[in-house]
């Protein structure tokens, strides 16, 4: 009873945080030019009725800020197979992205597309320098300078990335990231994120050439390799001149 009456109350807790993420209303003929999109230009790969093949993944249930995301990015329709999706200009308009997304959450219920008072950055840029650190900076980098990953793959920079795009990655978990659910960061902590990556985007670097944003180890790196390489030259130019 009291493992049924728990997870009665986080299906309760997690829909109404959906339903608050939630910015716009579908209507059926949206849905409905949303599904004449998909049939053109996505059904290719992800099949009829977004059910799957072996050229794409099922869209049953990922909801409309997944597919907000992709396409919105211009990460989806794919350009080539490859490790992963690029980003890419965006090869649909805003009524038409907002068909597509109406027509995948038609499919099954999943992750919203967020409200604008959730994603312009107006949170607490401190308590999300933290949760960045603890979360996302480890495969994005410290500064969101974006990093490597194994078999070609790599985190993006976050540099002039909407703040949309950005909750939605977290909601939803594209390419290999985790899907940062609300029970594992709440949206106001995602909203402090989203402020703490655009004031580190406006601020910049006030020690001057940021090398890359790679941190101490690319610093170290680079003035052990520059003072080494000078040490060298001076004293192949003193040996030269002793001789």
């Amino acid at each position: 009873m009291g493992l049924l009456i728990t997870g009665g109350l986080y299906a309760v807790a997690t829909s109404m945080n959906e339903a608050k993420a939630s910015t716009t209303t579908a209507s059926a003929s949206d849905t409905e030019e949303g599904g004449k999109l998909f049939a053109a230009n996505c059904a290719t790969c992800h099949g009829m009725g977004a059910s799957g093949s072996k050229d794409g993944p099922s869209l049953v249930g990922v909801g409309a800020a997944a597919v907000d995301f992709q396409v919105g990015t211009g990460r989806m329709p794919m350009q080539m197979n490859g490790p992963q999706a690029m980003k890419k200009p965006v090869q649909f308009n805003d009524q038409q992205i907002h068909q597509l997304s109406a027509y995948v959450a038609s499919l099954g219920a999943g992750p919203a597309i967020p409200s604008e008072d959730l994603t312009n950055g107006g949170g607490d840029a401190a308590a999300g320098g933290e949760l960045f650190r603890t979360n996302c900076a480890m495969c994005h980098n410290a500064a969101a300078a974006g990093g490597a990953l194994t078999q070609g793959k790599f985190a993006p920079a976050l540099a002039d990335v909407s703040g949309k795009h950005i909750y939605e990655a977290m909601a939803t978990g594209p390419q290999n990231m985790p899907v940062f659910n609300d029970a594992n960061i709440s949206p106001e902590g995602k909203k402090d994120i989203i402020t703490f990556l655009k004031q580190i985007e406006t601020t910049g670097s006030p020690g001057g050439a940021n090398l890359g944003s790679l941190g101490p180890v690319a610093e170290g790196l680079f003035v052990w390799v520059a003072g080494l390489g000078v040490i060298i030259a001076f004293t192949i130019w003193l040996t030269s001149r002793t001789s």
